[in-house]
């Protein structure tokens, strides 16, 4: 889906030295040579047309030089599991603001936000949700997520900003668990996605789930069907190794009930059946 004027365009690529990133860069610079890759820390092994810029999410000034001139933002920056509040606050809760923020000044057309399946982790998995349920967070980095979607939609509706949200389940290049073969993304295809967000001529705001076809799935995903998804990884084909590793894990009370499995349990002081819609 990429157009013929990407040699042109300057994209921002937050985030590129954390492990999604590392895995997804080499096929972005297939798509979108010249990448501007920012990070605390320099990734390695730039290619030739990479330039980084180093930038803390929390700090506006960094940020604003990041994004300077871009046309466009992949916002993958920040921090990536359950934390302490404060580092959750600092990276995804303010840094996430100051990223659009400074989009908005910068005059940035579009942004595609990883958001995470953890926005929606305390749904059961015996029930199948879309992108128009309301958010159910399983951890302070899931509300941080949910966050980073409102403020998403504010510069959609406000500033006319194209934001796409991706709900993410678990990139790899295979499911690691039983529960992730029903969330697994071949990095393949959230690249997929990443364009559909960068590309689609119709993106105002969208949350989209981010996973391949896997047939276990508990979202539907028709909406990024309509906008031209066609994921090619199929969870089934690595079952047995999931359930091999699965039978390394062991039972989990409560995140064996939930989408969002141990980030759900981790913390847990609530009886159960009151956890959950």
């Amino acid at each position: 889906m990429a157009v013929a004027d990407n040699n042109a365009r300057r994209i921002v690529f937050t985030g590129a030295a954390g492990g999604i990133g590392t895995m997804i860069r080499p096929l972005l610079a297939k798509a979108y040579p010249g990448l501007i890759l920012s990070d605390k820390v320099e990734p390695q092994n730039l290619r030739p047309g990479e330039t980084f810029v180093a930038a803390d999410l929390a700090k506006p000034e960094e940020v604003a030089a990041a994004v300077e001139g871009a046309d466009a933002v992949i916002h993958l920056g920040g921090y990536s599991v359950e934390g302490p509040w404060d580092a959750i606050l600092q990276s995804n809760i303010v840094g996430c603001y100051n990223l659009f923020e400074a989009a908005r000044q910068a005059g940035v057309k579009r942004v595609v936000f990883a958001s995470s399946n953890h926005a929606v982790g305390f749904y059961p998995r015996k029930r199948r949700i879309g992108t128009d349920v309301t958010v159910r967070p399983d951890s302070r980095y899931g509300v941080s997520k949910a966050f980073g979607e409102a403020v998403g939609a504010l510069y959609a509706d406000k500033h006319g900003m194209s934001v796409t949200c991706l709900r993410i389940g678990n990139v790899g290049p295979r499911p690691l668990d039983v529960r992730r073969l029903a969330i697994w993304l071949l990095p393949e295809d959230l690249v997929q996605l990443i364009q559909i967000g960068l590309e689609h001529p119709d993106i105002r705001f969208e949350i989209l789930y981010g996973a391949s076809d896997n047939a276990t799935a508990w979202w539907d995903n028709s909406r990024a069907r309509q906008l031209g998804y066609r994921p090619t990884g199929k969870s089934k084909d690595h079952r047995a190794h999931a359930e091999a590793e699965q039978a390394k894990i062991g039972p989990d009370a409560v995140g064996d009930l939930f989408q969002g499995g141990s980030f759900c349990s981790l913390e847990f002081t609530n009886k159960v059946e009151r956890a959950g819609p």
